[in-house]
């Protein structure tokens, strides 16, 4: 049977446009979905691109404000998001190298940019425009504009002059409507009203109507009880039965007849600590993006913690260990050993996450 690459013709490396469209087409109706890694350094790269060659799979590798700051380097300032944008075009740059040596399709993403983080957002989108000049493509996949703490019609208006910008380069656009509950990079929605994390199905007609009037190349983050990290089991209430309705909504609204009827393509945010039955009946009703950070962290942790529990009478100091107090401990020490072990674990993560949102063995 005919893989993606072979069915869409794909190529390895990062992909963009009408290659997008047809990869989260083809997933939203074949029923799979795509995990979403946040990627802070070229090590968690690796793991997440060793992971999707592992399960023969595309993946989508993104960066965040914070995320993209870490990768300029800490010293750097990020007075007028200047580290931030460095941090996220060396990291584009970099995946873009890379990605092809491991025959995967990969779509290249920046994650939510909220209000104050616009000017973020436009140097990126500066940097896809003078790469675009140059190569006919641009240098991100997509982006993600989140302005869920704000206004909805300055949500609505903001995104869509954004995606304005971004058509002519056949640029994806994700877009939140309604709140992600939890803390992620610097933006605190631990104490709203639980009302407020259910995006109503008036709302998300509202989006799909205004955007796919100026482009096809986007995307609704909607709330159905999402959270960022994870918590206790209970603490969470998810309604993924929500998207169905948001999809017969917009469904009727577009006179559409077909029987299981999915126009709108939707991601999940707060993805870690979700039950596999909430992922998976999320990507029946649309869902083709599948945000996972905290998980992630931990399981990159893991690797390092491990591997500095069991060996750490080699790790007291560079000579002298167990073996004999003159014993050089170079060989345990040298960050290609340590760092690897976190990427290990971190690519067992991603794997199971493949497994968990059936995208494995798709390629």
């Amino acid at each position: 049977m005919a893989g993606l690459m072979e069915k869409l013709s794909l190529k390895p490396g990062v992909i963009y446009g009408d290659d997008l469209l047809n990869l989260f087409h083809f997933a939203k109706q074949s029923g799979f979905a795509l995990p979403a890694i946040n990627v802070t350094s070229s090590s968690t790269i690796i793991a997440a691109l060793e992971a999707a060659r592992e399960a023969r799979a595309p993946i989508i590798l993104q960066i965040s404000n914070g995320g993209a700051a870490f990768f300029a380097g800490k010293a750097i300032p990020n007075d007028g998001q200047r580290a931030a944008i460095a941090g996220s075009v060396a990291a584009a740059h970099f995946i873009r190298s890379i990605a092809p040596t491991y025959g995967v399709p990969v779509v290249l993403h920046s994650d939510h940019c909220a209000k104050k983080l616009l000017p973020w957002l436009d140097g990126m989108m500066d940097a896809d425009e003078a790469f675009f000049k140059e190569h006919g493509v641009p240098l991100f996949s997509s982006h993600m504009i989140d302005l869920s703490e704000e206004d909805v019609d300055y949500n609505i208006q903001t995104t869509a002059k954004y995606l304005s910008r971004a058509a002519p380069w056949k640029q994806w656009l994700e877009m939140e409507i309604g709140l992600t509950g939890g803390e992620e990079d610097g933006v605190n929605n631990e104490d709203v009203d639980n009302n407020s994390l259910y995006t109503q199905p008036e709302d998300i007609w509202n989006v799909y109507n205004t955007l796919s009037s100026i482009s096809q190349y986007f995307s609704i983050a909607a709330a159905f009880g999402n959270v960022h990290g994870v918590y206790h089991p209970g603490n969470v209430k998810l309604q993924p039965d929500l998207l169905d309705k948001h999809q017969k909504f917009v469904a009727s609204k577009l006179q559409l007849d077909d029987e299981n009827p999915k126009p709108v393509y939707f991601v999940f945010h707060g993805g870690s600590g979700s039950s596999v039955e909430d992922f998976q009946t999320a990507i029946s009703y649309g869902v083709v993006k599948v945000n996972l950070d905290t998980d992630l962290q931990w399981a990159y942790l893991v690797g390092h913690r491990d591997y500095i529990t069991k060996n750490i009478e080699y790790l007291r100091g560079q000579v002298g260990n167990p073996d004999g107090p003159n014993k050089p401990n170079k060989k345990f020490y040298d960050p290609r050993v340590w760092v690897r072990e976190g990427e290990k674990t971190m690519k067992e993560r991603v794997v199971q996450a493949l497994k968990d949102f059936k995208a494995v063995g798709t390629l």
